[in-house]
């Protein structure tokens, strides 16, 4: 994949003149990478940042004025305003998890569309730093959205202060990380803008809208509770309301395994792929 050893291997070649060799961790690349992948949507702040927190916002202004739907939900025998029930929802499904997956989808097609590739392949990184590098930029583009999405939900008179800190800070990290290495997988198999346009849509979308974010999942027929129950984004909206309402739709250990145990497995095989070149080197 590069010309770095793996991480801890000692190279017992003699170093070619002028040509560094890093036993470690490069920490020198993987910093340009992270703040390459950040001044990236950065300079196009307007639709990666701001366009996703100005929808969310919308979203929340549709179903709790528009609609005209002010009845409490009951989630664990406690009646929560509607308001304050879809918020957390909107701002880890819409504001974070999306915003994830569209810049991690966006980096290395784009490279193979316009031939540039290069600029990830050659540089001395190794391919646990370069996936590293690309989720961590996509994290980052999340939960500045997610955070912008909050403070502008309090201005509008959403009651969103934290109860379980823990559980929003966890949750919102494997929500994002989730997001961002199903980005990468979808990076590395698209070939064409319509192929990540399919996931986002026909994936993405779907999973995002019938996870519960705008109903309790308690409510439903018992099929459609169990459909529910098997879709991932329904834990991880359900660990981050807890965070902020101190109740949930499901157990919170449950919910924190099952995300995690998928976002290992996302791991391993964005890992596999970039390590082979699958439809990269080609």
């Amino acid at each position: 994949m590069s010309s770095q050893p793996p991480i801890g291997e000692i190279s017992t070649m003699m170093n070619a003149p002028g040509v560094p060799v890093f036993r470690n961790v490069n920490w020198g690349g993987l910093r340009t990478l992270y703040i390459k992948e950040v001044r990236r949507f950065f300079k196009v702040q307007l639709q990666t940042i701001w366009a996703p927190a100005i929808q969310t916002l919308l979203f929340l202004v549709v179903f709790t004025v528009a609609t005209g739907a002010k009845r409490p939900v009951a989630v664990g025998g406690i009646d929560i305003p509607f308001g304050d029930f879809i918020a957390p929802g909107l701002i880890i499904s819409q504001g974070m998890m999306g915003p994830a997956f569209a810049n991690a989808s966006f980096s290395l097609m784009v490279g193979k569309i316009q031939g540039t590739i290069v600029d990830y392949l050659q540089p001395p990184l190794s391919t646990l730093e370069l996936l590293t590098g690309l989720v961590a930029g996509a994290m980052t583009r999340g939960l500045l959205v997610g955070v912008g999405v909050w403070l502008a939900m309090l201005l509008y008179g959403i009651h969103l202060i934290p109860v379980h800190f823990w559980a929003v800070a966890w949750f919102g990290l494997l929500g994002t990380m989730f997001l961002a290495l199903l980005g990468v997988l979808t990076s590395i198999w698209a070939d064409k803008f319509d192929n990540a346009a399919a996931v986002s849509n026909f994936i993405v979308t779907p999973l995002g809208l019938l996870s519960g974010t705008f109903y309790s999942v308690d409510k439903l027929a018992p099929a459609f509770r169990a459909v529910s129950h098997a879709n991932p984004f329904f834990y991880i909206i359900s660990g981050f309301r807890y965070g902020f309402l101190g109740t949930a739709d499901s157990p919170i250990l449950i919910g924190s395994i099952v995300v995690l145990v998928i976002d290992v497995v996302l791991a391993v095989a964005c890992y596999a792929l970039l390590r082979s070149g699958w439809k990269i080197k080609n």
